[in-house]
């Protein structure tokens, strides 16, 4: 795992070593130097994650110092520390776009909870620069190729919403690709050049959700020692994606509907409005409409979410796509082990086409990636897939020892209907009959479209 990079500036030996030391408890990448001209000069050829620059520095100050990198690197933050705390220092470094001032002395623990925070910060901002350039070089919607009609309308639909600011309510089973679909709203958007950034709220404890989402000031509860931004705050200009919406409780609702409404909110313990300048997309899995007959969902917050609609089909439902999801799993795996592939075997294809995915998408990826782990030969047979699969086609193919041509006719017709999402012209141009012979055989075979 990549370790964060953090550039120690300060002119006392003492406090260069004693703060090396702790950043590189806590696991970081720490250079100290002494002075500010050192510090531009590493800042010019290198990559930081973040610098910590003392005020009162002979030579150049740290305001100085601040100045001089948000010119040369604007996005990367800076702590100011200072043993002569007044006010006007205090801002002079906020105004000169400080990412955060702390006072001498200080422990270890409130330097480490500043640090990972702004750490944290800037992995999220990266992430999506990083996801921006590879969408931005070949943008096909990632996990969400397919040909589907079912996943073209939902591609059209993307499309259609993301040059607008809408809020968008997507939804769909686990794994179907919910936070893909919010990223490429936001890659196609206006705000492509701002973060998209993501709360998982079914992941995050009831007790801790509001101060993720709106943050808190300095003392506002035990163990807040210092100001803390929340997903909102840190979401300003860009897209903000509200996972697993119908997991919040109903006093996280009643906040969140007045902040759609107002579009400001109050960090947790402050009293000063803040305004933000926000997309919000928001997804579930849940049923809403029977939530809210149950009082579990706010009406009112599902009509403020509900704007627009996207609706992900299982995977059971886009069965034509798995063939070309499962080749593009196959190409990703295969590159990040470093072995080689042919493709699938045909019994493997089939079973694989034939498999409901109660875990959708998500649950093809793992399981190619399983395969493509344990493989030792250039083609995918299904004794390497995962044993749930295995024992599928066990009871396929294995309960008796030989299949008759009529049993494996009707198998691989029905498996190629699938394939292509009971299309009759294409079904029957693949399998080199005409459309009467074919009706003929679903006849014959009782071939029912589920």
């Amino acid at each position: 795992m990549h370790k964060s990079k953090i550039l120690v500036v300060d002119d006392e030996e003492i406090m260069r070593c004693s703060l090396s030391d702790w950043l590189k408890e806590d696991g970081y990448d720490v250079l100290a130097v002494e002075d500010g001209y050192q510090a531009l000069e590493k800042i010019k050829k290198e990559e930081w994650d973040l610098a910590i620059v003392d005020l009162k520095m002979p030579k150049m100050d740290g305001i100085e110092v601040l100045k001089r990198v948000n010119k040369s690197k604007p996005g990367l933050p800076v702590i100011i520390i200072t043993a002569y705390a007044t006010v006007d220092s205090a801002v002079m470094a906020i105004k000169e776009g400080a990412a955060d001032y702390v006072v001498k002395p200080f422990n270890p623990e409130e330097i480490s909870r500043v640090v990972a925070r702004l750490v944290e910060h800037q992995r999220l901002i990266k992430d999506n620069i990083h996801l921006r350039k590879e969408l931005t070089k070949r943008f096909k919607f990632q996990d969400l190729v397919g040909k589907s009609s079912n996943m073209l309308k939902v591609i059209e639909m993307i499309k259609t919403v993301a040059p607008t600011n809408s809020t968008v309510l997507i939804r769909g089973e686990s794994g179907t690709g919910k936070e893909l679909v919010a990223r490429a709203i936001h890659e196609l958007g206006p705000r492509k050049k701002f973060p998209l950034i993501a709360a998982a709220c079914g992941a995050i404890p009831e007790s801790l959700l509001e101060a993720e989402l709106f943050g808190y000031e300095k003392g506002a509860f035990t163990g807040a020692v210092s100001q803390h931004k929340g997903r909102i705050e840190m979401a300003d200009n860009g897209t903000l994606f509200l996972d697993e919406i119908g997991d919040i409780s109903l006093k996280t609702q009643v906040d969140l509907l007045r902040f759609i409404q107002e579009r400001e909110f109050r960090r947790v313990g402050g009293n000063t409005p803040i305004k933000v300048d926000i997309r919000i997309i928001a997804a579930t899995n849940k049923h809403l409409e029977k939530m809210i007959a149950k009082g579990e969902f706010r009406e009112d917050l599902y009509y403020r979410l509900n704007v627009i609609t996207i609706e992900i089909p299982s995977l059971r439902e886009r069965r034509e796509d798995i063939p070309i999801l499962a080749e593009h799993f196959l190409e990703k795996f295969s590159l990040s082990t470093g072995k080689t592939f042919h493709g699938f075997s045909e019994q493997t294809m089939q079973v694989l086409v034939d498999y409901d995915w109660p875990g959708n998408i998500r649950q093809l990826e793992n399981s190619i990636e399983h395969a493509v782990v344990v493989a030792n030969e250039p083609e995918i047979h299904t004794k390497f897939l995962p044993q749930m699969l295995v024992t599928l086609e066990t009871q396929r193919y294995e309960t008796k020892p030989y299949l008759s041509l009529e049993e494996v006719e009707k198998n691989h017709i029905l498996t190629v209907l699938k394939t292509q999402n009971w299309n009759i012209k294409k079904t029957a141009d693949f399998l080199g009959i005409n459309r009467v012979t074919l009706y003929n055989k679903i006849k014959k075979y009782q071939f029912r479209k589920k």
